[in-house]
């Protein structure tokens, strides 16, 4: 065999290794995701089933991460990032971690609202932040709004998470939109000097604390009481006995909603990719799946929900562009620290 013929079988082998190197890279997408991975993974498995694309995950604190696709740059693996709370989506686009994608399925599934003005990120998944009281010393009569929250018959009865909580900053956050900064300090102002004791725990502590008479008053996401509601504990059982949910505002703008989402990092390597599974997170199988497991209610409006939601009845929702809750998440933060909300 000549040397020419050599070089050439050669050259043809490389050229082949490196296509083949491509279209395996072309066949995945590198998700950083501040959710759980048991909160994900059987998604991203389904995806990777029907596409045959490689979904590779890596999880860790929502801050942590966006730093990290901060630091890593144009170098950076990312190509979707997920995290819960619309406060921390805006973050991720005051960051310019994202880019803008125009997707059809998306903007036909995801409603104006619950998605970035300017395309950078989708909610996945909706969640309330509501009231939940003692069945044993609250009539659900007595409740209303979270601005009677700061009456004075709620003196020592109320229970909170700290202030630090973004899940409060954006109540605040939605708050100060919806009623105004001055009459939200006044609000917040009166609630702390409600609480029973020091804020401290998530959200499944003050459950717990309700149940246990520590309390009578709390405000939670929806989908923790919906993961006692599911537990085989003997003890989560007990807590969801004895603690009724309640839909406030419900005569004028609803109760508070949030949302988990995504958006296409600013350097992705695999932006078709990324865009075909945040569309797949958005359809009515994942939707549904999103409702079962996570108790947390779909962003698809035709996506069936489990009987655990369907069991806590129908409500009103806060049609405020989740945009303003990161708009507003400093004056939050600031208006919260003047209440003496620790």
């Amino acid at each position: 065999m000549s040397n020419m013929r050599k070089t050439t079988i050669k050259l043809a082998t490389i050229s082949l290794l490196l296509t083949c190197n491509i279209a395996q890279a072309s066949s995945e997408v590198n998700v950083y995701s501040a959710r759980k991975e048991a909160l994900i993974k059987p998604l991203l498995d389904k995806f990777e089933q029907s596409t045959g694309i490689t979904v590779n995950l890596i999880t860790g604190k929502a801050d942590a991460l966006l730093q990290r696709i901060r630091i890593e740059g144009k170098a950076s693996p990312a190509d979707i990032f997920i995290t819960v709370d619309a406060g921390r989506l805006q973050r991720a686009k005051e960051a310019g971690i994202l880019q803008a994608i125009d997707s059809e399925i998306l903007n036909a599934n995801i409603p104006q609202n619950l998605r970035d003005s300017d395309n950078l990120w989708f909610g996945l998944s909706q969640r309330a932040r509501t009231i939940f009281y003692s069945k044993a010393n609250v009539n659900p009569s007595q409740l209303t709004s979270y601005e009677d929250l700061a009456d004075k018959k709620w003196r020592g009865r109320i229970c909170l998470r700290s202030s630090n909580n973004i899940y409060n900053q954006s109540l605040v956050a939605s708050m100060i939109d919806n009623i105004g900064a001055e009459k939200t300090l006044t609000w917040a102002t009166a609630l702390v000097n409600n609480i029973a004791k020091p804020p401290a725990g998530g959200d499944t502590d003050q459950l717990k604390a309700v149940a246990a008479g520590v309390c009578d008053i709390t405000i939670s996401n929806t989908y923790y009481f919906g993961r006692l509601m599911n537990s085989d504990k003997a003890d989560d059982k007990k807590v969801v006995e004895k603690v009724g949910l309640f839909w406030p505002n419900q005569n004028d703008r609803g109760v508070h909603m949030n949302v988990s989402g995504a958006g296409v990092t600013k350097y992705a390597r695999h932006k078709d990719n990324a865009i075909k599974l945040i569309e797949f997170m958005t359809s009515a199988e994942s939707q549904a799946w999103y409702a079962a497991v996570n108790s947390e209610f779909p962003v698809l409006e035709t996506a069936p929900v489990s009987k655990a939601l369907t069991s806590w009845g129908s409500f009103k929702a806060d049609s405020i562009a989740l945009n303003k809750l990161g708009e507003n998440n400093r004056q939050a933060v600031e208006l919260m620290d003047k209440a003496g909300w620790k």
